[in-house]
């Protein structure tokens, strides 16, 4: 029997994909969930309300994640793809409206919107691949762990609070956890990453705009705040500059030191997909870092002569920790070891732990701001010196 591959839906692999700007555009949404992310954890600044922001944001990073997958695939400007993407943007929309009050009367709409994307979007992919296509027995694994996923979202928008955030975190866990064996599904066997067949620069960069759109919120936030601050002196510019400059250290520590080598890293690896499921680990605690940063950020600005509550000392102390953490992960994958500066700063984040209840809100913000800065100066010098001395190896080499 012939097989049917629509191959015009498919991205051309005679020559690296580039990011498109349907890619672009569908990523505008994403800036808003990251807004309401970091909104929702600053109005429920309590440890129900940090596990309620942290599986919503795995939610939200699973919708974005796959999509991104799936435009490597497929090819965005034609027009089924674009036709998925720009119906996968309006219900991420409406998922992101619900975010608010999705513990709340809008648990139903978020969680039946995140079951939409990830069905839908993978249904969409298996009948564009066509039957033949290498492609097809992951897309039924993957659809097959999707539907068994939408069953713990569906079911817990009908729990009350606390067992909802239970079902909801077994519905992710259920799509984090499965591509770690295979996508093993029973009567329809697993996969290796080997069969992940990805272009590894085009992924690499979608993981890196997401970065910028979340340090991109991270400043919104801040100059926002700034913005309702009824007066201007001293110490709120302080405030203002502590949270710029702990998002360009942020930046620095990971475009200037690993972002174009993660690119090289997984374009030229035997497996691809391997590093890009690497990746997918990775970016999810490093981007969490980033959200939680621009909350302590929010509050260095508005609470900064306060002394620092507990909560107040997770948010502050416990963004440039996940970063710094999620950062080392990327870095591992990248060059195969964790690098020492990354260490040495957690080290000195939960030192300052000790100190953080005799300190302002302000002092502690600027105290982790110094540590990322240093961390990012230190990891800067160091690849430079790298670059240098691998330079001179080439050269004598060459002699």
């Amino acid at each position: 029997m012939a097989t049917t591959q629509p191959q015009s839906f498919l991205r051309s692999r005679d020559a690296a994909a580039r990011v498109s700007n349907e890619e672009l555009f569908f990523d505008l949404v994403y800036v808003f969930f990251v807004t309401q992310l970091s909104h929702y954890l600053l109005d429920h600044l309590t440890l129900l309300g940090a596990l309620q922001t942290l599986v919503m944001w795995f939610a939200v990073w699973l919708g974005w994640q796959y999509t991104a997958w799936t435009t490597n695939w497929f090819d965005p400007s034609s027009l089924a793809t674009r036709g998925a993407l720009f119906s996968i943007m309006l219900v991420a929309l409406v998922m992101a409206s619900a975010l608010p009050e999705a513990f709340g009367e809008r648990g139903l709409v978020f969680a039946l919107c995140f079951a939409v994307i990830q069905v839908g979007r993978t249904l969409g992919m298996l009948l564009a691949a066509g039957r033949g296509s290498p492609l097809v027995p992951n897309f039924r694994r993957i659809l097959a762990w999707n539907c068994v996923a939408a069953v713990f979202w569906i079911g817990g928008a009908f729990a009350q609070p606390e067992l909802r955030l239970a079902l909801w975190f077994m519905g992710a866990l259920v799509e984090y956890v499965a591509p770690m064996f295979g996508l093993a599904f029973p009567g329809l066997g697993r996969s290796s990453t080997a069969e992940w067949t990805i272009d590894g620069g085009h992924l690499a960069e979608r993981c890196q705009l997401f970065v910028i759109v979340a340090l991109g919120e991270s400043i919104l936030a801040s100059g926002v705040a700034f913005g309702h601050q009824h007066a201007w002196h001293a110490p709120e510019l302080a405030s203002f500059a502590v949270g710029f400059v702990g998002s360009v250290a942020m930046w620095w520590m990971y475009f200037d030191t690993s972002s174009k080598e993660a690119a090289h890293v997984i374009e030229h690896s035997s497996d691809p997909g391997r590093i890009g499921a690497h990746f997918h680990y990775t970016h999810v605690v490093l981007v969490a870092g980033i959200i939680v940063s621009a909350v302590a950020d929010e509050l260095v600005i508005a609470d900064g002569s306060h002394h620092a509550q507990w909560m107040q000392v997770g948010a502050l102390l416990g963004g440039p920790a996940i970063y710094l953490f999620g950062n080392a992960l990327f870095k591992r994958v990248v060059f195969g070891f964790l690098p020492q500066s990354h260490i040495g700063g957690l080290i000195v984040l939960a030192l300052l732990a000790f100190a953080a209840p005799y300190m302002t809100v302000f002092a502690l913000g600027a105290a982790t701001t110094v540590v990322m800065v240093v961390v990012a100066v230190l990891e800067s010098i160091w690849r430079r010196q790298g670059a240098r001395r691998a330079a001179q190896q080439r050269g004598g080499a060459a002699h």
